[in-house]
């Protein structure tokens, strides 16, 4: 690609492009499953601020825009639950959302001692599930998201990652 995407951590100032994304990006999964209530769809704007203030949120930028995000937070067993992974429809198979999940699970391992990382996935999402299995995480289970759509959960341990001194 002719251009440089960065990835960062995202400010408040990224909330609302974030929400505008996630609302274009989940068009596809919600027609996926026939189900337009999925969570990044109904989420409100004021949402995405808090977890943009309190989780570990990264944005992929081209230029100004927003292109491209991802959210993690630690649960009360240590484990980081990664979600809300998204690259605009115009540039994704470049590597971006790859490249987002290690930026957050790099950040939550060290900045919030995450020992394991956990997303979940529509039963039918192919390519999010291509995209997971390439970078190391594992299915181990399954979920009911509180959408109604069946889940693959999908785990990996925090220390699989190489150090970088």
């Amino acid at each position: 690609m002719g251009m440089s995407v960065t990835i960062s951590a995202a400010t408040e100032q990224d909330a609302e492009q974030i929400f505008r994304l996630q609302y274009l990006c989940f068009q596809s999964e919600a027609a996926l499953y026939g189900n337009y209530r999925i969570d990044p769809l109904v989420q409100t704007l004021d949402s995405v601020r808090e977890e943009v203030a309190a989780d570990c949120v990264f944005v992929a930028r081209l230029g100004d825009e927003v292109v491209g995000s991802v959210r993690g937070r630690v649960t009360e067993d240590g484990a980081a639950a990664i979600g809300k992974l998204c690259v605009h429809p115009r540039l994704q198979g470049h590597g971006i959302g790859a490249r987002l999940l290690k930026a957050a699970e790099a950040a939550l391992r060290d900045e919030r001692g995450a020992t394991t990382f956990r997303l979940h996935t529509g039963h039918r999402s192919e390519g999010n599930l291509n995209l997971y299995r390439k970078v190391g995480y594992e299915a181990v289970g399954t979920a009911q998201g509180t959408d109604g759509v069946p889940m693959i959960v999908l785990e990996k341990r925090a220390e699989a990652y190489a150090q970088t001194a």
